[in-house]
């Protein structure tokens, strides 16, 4: 059972979001490529749902500004723009995404208290989404990930589904994603690399699809 996750690709996270990732949207063409040709039995897609408080903004901290760290439930916490707040343009996934190709969203940081970088836990890794149970009783050995943004829900996701679902096939789909920082996008690949996801791309994802 092979499956496609798509992490968040929102209008926060493209031009003109609250939290604009460089290029997010070219991504999208890609994305939708994989969806269409990729000739996978599942796509899930990660949808970031925050509420207005969310502990995670700067917003919330007194004289904090974004980008800077400061703490959230007893631990360092990068402040963030306020972004992806549940029912508005910047949480909806982005309009050029073929929405009809996705068979699952799965929704995370609704928890105030803490961020949830990862589509499988909140970042105490305490909190459980569901998706890994999810995937587990799908039948899903073959998971490729992509999407926004590479340096930390990408990578997150990516490592939590090395973790929980040991058996399980994990790729990183490198031209259907994008970073915030170029150092941090290298260090996040190193770092999946390491943890033993494969680095692959879309034209090695698709031919493999024509094989089939």
């Amino acid at each position: 059972m092979k499956c496609l996750l798509l992490v968040d690709i929102q209008n926060g996270f493209c031009s003109g979001g609250n939290l604009a990732v460089p290029a997010g949207e070219d991504i999208v063409p890609v994305v939708n490529r994989l969806i269409a040709e990729g000739k996978y039995d599942l796509v899930v897609a990660s949808q970031d749902w925050h509420p207005a408080d969310h502990g995670s903004f700067a917003s919330q901290h007194p004289g904090r500004q974004p980008f800077e760290t400061g703490m959230l439930g007893g631990k360092p916490q990068m402040l963030w723009p306020d972004h992806c707040v549940q029912g508005t343009h910047d949480a909806a996934f982005h309009p050029g995404l073929s929405l009809a190709g996705i068979d699952h969203v799965q929704r995370k940081g609704e928890n105030p208290e803490v961020d949830s970088y990862s589509a499988f836990r909140d970042n105490d890794q305490t909190a459980l989404t569901g998706l890994s149970d999810y995937l587990v009783r799908a039948g899903v050995d073959r998971l490729d990930i992509c999407g926004l943004a590479t340096d930390y829900c990408v990578k997150a996701t990516a490592l939590d589904a090395r973790d929980m679902m040991p058996t399980v096939a994990v790729r990183f789909v490198a031209d259907a994603s994008r970073g915030i920082d170029p150092s941090g996008v290298a260090a996040a690949i190193a770092e999946m690399s390491a943890a033993g996801v494969t680095i692959t791309n879309s034209d090695t994802v698709l031919a493999e699809a024509r094989a089939e």
